[in-house]
């Protein structure tokens, strides 16, 4: 699976739009995931996971960093997420399934934060670039 020209551009013209309220856009989604998949709490013991938290806040940055890097390097996204996926995969093992509950919460995130843009074109392509970008961060699982 790999996105066309249209998607890519599609993937693009939200991420400038967002990128401004990365951080924000990033601890809400956590906090999303946190409340309504309380089982990925168990990854982050050491983190105080009440809302707006430091580390919460810290972690939501480096997620959408992460985010706008797969973004950046969108024809080359394999090579710019491969330390970040031998991390979640070897040291972290962090279950799979997690990436698409992050995901699933990102696309409501972004919904909120942008309803008039978040259309239901918009929808599928950021639903396809993020099921890419879980592919590729559990493929060190296989």
């Amino acid at each position: 699976m790999s996105l066309t020209n249209s998607e890519r551009a599609i993937v693009m013209s939200i991420w400038d739009k967002i990128s401004s309220q990365a951080d924000a856009i990033g601890i809400e989604t956590l906090e999303r995931l946190f409340h309504s998949f309380p089982q990925t709490k168990t990854y982050f013991p050491h983190f105080d996971l009440h809302a707006g938290s430091p580390q919460l806040r810290a972690h939501g940055a480096k997620v959408m960093a992460a985010l706008g890097q797969a973004v950046k390097n969108i024809d080359h996204m394999q090579s710019a997420l491969t330390q970040l996926s031998e991390l979640h995969a070897y040291i972290l093992r962090v279950d799979p399934v997690n990436f698409k509950l992050l995901s699933h919460c990102l696309m409501i995130t972004l919904a909120a934060h942008i309803p008039d843009d978040f259309t239901a074109e918009v929808h599928a392509v950021w639903d396809k670039f993020l099921s890419l970008v879980s592919s590729i961060l559990t493929e060190k699982y296989r």
